[in-house]
């Protein structure tokens, strides 16, 4: 490679690391200055209506990663009864005081070995599948809880520019704390594994939008 192009490699390096860099940026301040001071992906992608829209008024529904629970409270003005769950303590004490309703119960834990040991007419995992290493294994143990789960995805086919910084050797991911980031083959491969496959999806916003079942 002569010096030119060495040159070049290095400035489009550069330029996709600050892409990234910049990206997480602005997630994280962007809180700072919306109304109920969460991240205005909610607002935007408006991805609580897949869920909402997909349990019906007798579902009893457990909320894996509910996070500040913005979604488990808005699954609880329809839902029977939701049970949200975060490994963030922080998470868990803000969704109490912010988001609760008589039928919701939040739990502090960890859902890969604190799972309540009730059954669940839905489980919902909105952007926590990608952060669980043994993901088969957690899936199959989870078909003993629920036969309907409501899935949401990154892909990593979700633009070009994602692809590319792949190939140029540098973190693509949209979050550090993703152990994989899916096309819809990958996801349905996985799926099989742990005994499920998907009734439903669609594709919003580079993510899968899943009905799951058993």
């Amino acid at each position: 490679m002569n010096m030119k192009k060495t040159i070049l490699v290095l400035i489009i390096k550069l330029l996709l690391w600050i892409h990234s860099f910049s990206y997480r940026v602005v997630g994280f301040l962007s809180q700072k200055v919306e109304e109920e001071r969460i991240h205005p992906k909610h607002r935007i992608m408006n991805y609580h209506k897949f869920f909402v829209d997909n349990i019906d008024e007798n579902d009893v529904v457990l909320d894996i990663g509910c996070g500040n629970g913005a979604l488990s409270y808005d699954i609880a003005k329809k839902a029977k009864k939701v049970v949200g769950i975060d490994l963030n303590e922080k998470n868990i004490s803000f969704a109490k005081e912010r988001y609760s309703k008589e039928n919701i119960e939040y739990i502090w834990g960890d859902a890969l070995k604190d799972l309540p040991d009730e059954r669940f007419d839905v489980i919902i995992m909105s952007n926590i599948l990608e952060h669980i290493e043994n993901r088969v294994e957690f899936l199959g143990r989870l078909r003993e809880k629920a036969a309907t789960f409501l899935i949401r995805v990154p892909m990593i086919n979700r633009d070009w520019i994602t692809l590319y910084k792949k190939e140029m050797g540098l973190d693509y991911r949209l979050d550090k704390g993703h152990f994989v980031e899916y096309t819809l083959e990958s996801f349905e491969r996985e799926l099989e594994k742990a005994g499920l496959r998907i009734q439903d999806y669609n594709i919003q916003f580079g993510e899968i939008w899943a009905i799951v079942t058993v």
